[in-house]
């Protein structure tokens, strides 16, 4: 959930700050950031300063960034979309040092919400997978169907499978993947889903740019956007609903098919490790979300045992 003002608030700002959020736009761009990650701080950015407006950026101080925390608490933010937010306040004013257009960054003194880490992830077991992408029809049923399996399958963000290029597929049935950070990671694809990226690019409608190089292409011939990766996933789910009513309760979205192959790795025995690189996780404690999976496992094995009663 992101933290935007509203219109008015938003040109006044844009022009009260222009300076510094040019700047900001810059630095992002020159240290390599993904462009989601620049549309989502520079969002983070313009929210906390409609906050400020009209406060000198020099002049701002730990006070007015808890304001701005509160005031998303507030509105019922929770404790991952308010650390997101003060990410992009960090950002904004790390990038302004670097500038030399203040000396200190104040978000640095306000501590991270404490989230959530022992919850654990919604996700599709593995018959529900196929029962899920059962539902997939439609014109261009090979492309979206392939788009679903890429995360349900290979555990790819909707941002990586935006970002995919023909090149990104390789003759030896690797994929190489660039995720957070620009970092790039490779993954070996099993025959039958590299076979199917093969159908997908023997189909691949022809981009209206001679330079578009993407793998998924929208009927309008441009690089399919985020959004409509984010509906293919959502409007499946939604017909599995229809068909099994017991899920009818369960919040589902594209990030789930993800959850559920880290999770359907731990089940089936994948070490941590090697799941922490298949998904491009920077920090092993993110991927330690899908080891209460296995922990559930191991109460629902106890349970099992039969104690006789002695007493």
């Amino acid at each position: 959930m992101r933290t935007k003002p509203d219109a008015e608030t938003r040109h006044l700002v844009s022009e009260v700050y222009q300076e510094e959020l040019e700047l900001f736009l810059i630095s992002m761009k020159t240290s390599g950031m993904t462009a989601s990650t620049q549309q989502a701080y520079l969002d983070e950015a313009k929210g906390f300063l409609a906050t400020i407006h009209p406060k000198p950026i020099g002049a701002v101080k730990k006070p007015d960034i808890l304001k701005h925390i509160a005031l998303l608490m507030q509105r019922g933010v929770g404790d991952g979309a308010r650390n997101r937010a003060l990410a992009g306040i960090r950002a904004f004013f790390r990038a302004l040092i670097d500038m030399q257009l203040v000396q200190a960054n104040p978000a640095l003194e306000v501590n991270k919400a404490k989230e959530e880490k022992n919850r654990t992830p919604v996700y599709l077991e593995e018959r529900q997978l196929e029962t899920y992408l059962r539902e997939m029809e439609g014109k261009y049923y090979c492309r979206n169907l392939v788009i679903l399996m890429l995360m349900a399958y290979a555990g790819l963000r909707v941002g990586e499978v935006h970002r995919l290029n023909i090149g990104d597929v390789q003759a030896n049935r690797n994929l190489h993947v660039l995720g957070k950070g620009r970092k790039w990671r490779v993954i070996p694809l099993q025959e039958s889903l590299y076979d199917l990226i093969s159908e997908v690019i023997r189909q691949r409608i022809e981009p209206r740019s001679g330079n578009e190089q993407a793998l998924f292409v929208s009927q309008f011939g441009r690089r399919i956007s985020r959004r409509m990766i984010q509906h293919i996933a959502e409007s499946t789910f939604e017909k599995m609903k229809h068909s099994r009513p017991e899920l009818a309760g369960l919040k589902f979205s594209s990030h789930k098919l993800r959850h559920s192959f880290g999770t359907n790795q731990i089940r089936s025995g994948t070490d941590i490790r090697t799941l922490q690189e298949l998904l491009g996780h920077q920090s092993i404690e993110t991927t330690q979300i899908y080891t209460h999976v296995a922990n559930q496992q191991l109460v629902e094995a106890m349970g099992k045992v039969k104690i006789p009663k002695l007493m």
